[in-house]
């Protein structure tokens, strides 16, 4: 379970994240959405312990920041960040040695073959698209079975056939128990594949979204665009988009 209680992040005057709260369960694919700037980035951060921050973050029941819970946490960034002299196998089996993994072989080739990187194995990081740098990403992220996973902005940048496998592999993660959570602004990129959204703006959870507390005549995008873009000047459409939501 991941648990983010009251945190809250400034960059001097500006206020990053505001309060935040939620609770991704176990088995459960929560995801942040917003549009850029809301503040999804900056609170991902903070789970993984790259920021300082005010409030409380656990992992399992575990301080974030602790190195038993990194040692549980997978982690898929936005902007693939890759080491330019270490090949494709070279970056899993760095991933391997810091985790201190055993039997790890079989699970690390059926991810190659699954985003296609099987054949480049012996590419440097460097010599990779963007694309193919993505999906190298998510391999790393998931190597070591972690029991929470954060992807931020997952689908950018890649092709058809990984975006396929990626929905699916989110699917299998949530199965397994996992908590995951997804960071994104294309609505369309989670779309049946989420449990509960918060819908942030203005580096605040405006709104918890719940699919079974979701109707037939409003769909998340209807929401979504109602929250983020329409409002009166009292905030009413705020609150009445919340109205019927579970808490």
């Amino acid at each position: 379970m991941l648990s983010v209680s009251h945190v809250t992040k400034r960059y001097q005057k500006l206020l990053a994240n505001d309060d935040i709260n939620f609770t991704i369960g176990d088995g459960t694919i929560g995801v942040l959405l917003g549009p850029n700037g809301a503040g999804k980035s900056t609170i991902i951060k903070c789970i993984m312990g790259f920021l300082k921050y005010d409030g409380t973050i656990t992992v399992d029941g575990i301080f974030n920041k602790s190195v038993e819970a990194k040692a549980i946490m997978g982690y898929v960034p936005e902007i693939p960040s890759l080491y330019p002299n270490l090949t494709v196998d070279e970056h899993l089996e760095f991933i391997a040695r810091a985790y201190k993994l055993k039997d790890y072989e079989a699970y690390k080739d059926s991810l190659l073959e699954r985003f296609d990187l099987a054949d480049k194995k012996k590419k440097f990081g460097d010599e990779l698209s963007k694309g193919m740098q993505q999906k190298l990403s998510i391999c790393c992220g998931l190597l070591p079975h972690p029991k929470a996973v954060l992807f931020d902005e997952p689908m950018i940048g890649l092709d058809p056939h990984a975006i396929k496998e990626l929905k699916l592999l989110l699917g299998e993660l949530r199965e397994q128990g996992c908590s995951v959570l997804v960071s994104t602004h294309m609505i369309d990129s989670i779309e049946g594949l989420w449990d509960t959204t918060y819908i942030m703006k203005d580096g605040r959870v405006a709104a918890v979204v719940n699919r079974d507390a979701l109707s037939g005549e409003q769909s998340l995008e209807d929401l979504f665009f109602e929250i983020t873009e329409g409002q009166s000047e009292d905030g009413g459409s705020e609150e009445r988009a919340k109205d019927g939501m579970a808490e």
